[in-house]
C-alpha cells in the first residue's frame, strides 16, 4: 500500500497567514511511503516541518533518516526548502535526491547546494552532516529498491519540469505539477498516458479559467483543464495541487465545493496534513 501526506500544496511563494490556515501555505512537499521506504517529492516549504517530524518520528525510531527525494524541478518554491531541512544537519542522514537539471550547463548538485553559498546561507554544504548523493535524469524508468518502479515524463512548464509516476506492486502515484497543457495534441496524449489507471493523480490546478487567459505560457492550468485532460483515464483520486499563493481558503473552499463531490474521479482539494491511501 502506498500512502501519501501532504506537507506543503502552495504555488510560487509561501503564504502564510490568517487567510490560509485551512489548506496551508506552504509550497510543494510531498510525503510517500511504500515497502518500508521513505520518498519525498519537492523540497519546497513543507519540507521544513516535515523534517521535524521526521526528527521526532524516524529519527527516535531508528536513529537515522533514510530517503529518496524527487525533484520536479528546481524553481525556488520547490527548493527553497532544503536549507531548513533539519535531516541535513544531523548524522546519519542519508539522502538520494533525483531529478533534472532546469538550467543547460549546470548540474542538479550544483543548483541545489548554491542555495547554501555564503551570500545566501551561513553554513556551507562540506559542513552538512548528512550523505547526499544525487541521480540527475531526463524522461527515463528505473527500478527504487525491488518494489518500487519510477517512471518519469518531462511537462510543459518553463525550463525543465518533470512529472513523476511511482509503482508498489498494484498501486501507482503520479505528479503532474508544474503543468499546463502542451501546444500539440500529441504530447497532451502522451501526459494522458502517463497518468492512465493511476489510483492517485495528484495535478497542477493553479488558476480559473478567467485567470488563466492573461498567464498562458506560465506553466500552470486551470480547474477545468484540469478535468478535460484526465476524463475517462480509470484515475480513482485526482487532487487538485498547486494552489494560488494569494488564493484565501475560502475562495479555495468556494472552489472546492463546485468542482468536488459524488465524482469520478473522485476530486480531492489539496491541503496541508491531507494523507492518502491507494
Amino acid at each position: 500500500m502506498f500512502t501519501v501526506r501532504f506537507w506543503g500544496v502552495r504555488g510560487s511563494i509561501p503564504s502564510p497567514g490568517p487567510n490560509t490556515v485551512v489548506y496551508g501555505g506552504n509550497t510543494a512537499c510531498l510525503e510517500i511511503r511504500a515497502g518500508g521506504r521513505l520518498l519525498i517529492v519537492d523540497l519546497g516549504s513543507g519540507v521544513h516541518p516535515l523534517g521535524e517530524w521526521l526528527m521526532e518520528n524516524d529519527y527516535k525510531k531508528n536513529g537515522k533518516i533514510k530517503a529518496d527525494v524527487f525533484l520536479t524541478h528546481t524553481h525556488w518554491d520547490h527548493v527553497m526548502g532544503f536549507p531548513m531541512f533539519t535531516p541535513i544537519y544531523t548524522p546519519g542522514t542519508e539522502l538520494c535526491i533525483t531529478g533534472s537539471a532546469s538550467i543547460e550547463n549546470c548540474s542538479l548538485k550544483s543548483i541545489i547546494e548554491n542555495q547554501l553559498s555564503s551570500q545566501y546561507w551561513p553554513v556551507q554544504p562540506d559542513r552538512l552532516a548528512a550523505v547526499i548523493k544525487y541521480n540527475q535524469i531526463e524522461e527515463t524508468n528505473f527500478q527504487l529498491g525491488e518494489d518500487i518502479r519510477v517512471s518519469s515524463k518531462f511537462l510543459n512548464h518553463p525550463n525543465r519540469c518533470l512529472g513523476y509516476r511511482f509503482t508498489y506492486m498494484q498501486s501507482s502515484i503520479a505528479t503532474v505539477y508544474d503543468h499546463e497543457p502542451f501546444p500539440a495534441a500529441q504530447d497532451n496524449e502522451k501526459v494522458k498516458e502517463f497518468i492512465k489507471g493511476a489510483d492517485i493523480v495528484i495535478h497542477d490546478a493553479q488558476y480559473t479559467q478567467e485567470e488563466y487567459a492573461n498567464k498562458k505560457g506560465w506553466g500552470h492550468c486551470s480547474y477545468d483543464q484540469v478535468l478535460e485532460m484526465t476524463s475517462g483515464l480509470g484515475i480513482k483520486k485526482l487532487v487538485l495541487f498547486h494552489h494560488e499563493p494569494l488564493r484565501k481558503d475560502s475562495e479555495l473552499k468556494k472552489i472546492e465545493s463546485n468542482y468536488t463531490g459524488n465524482t469520478s474521479p473522485l476530486i480531492i482539494m489539496a491541503k496541508e496534513g491531507l494523507v492518502l491511501e491507494a
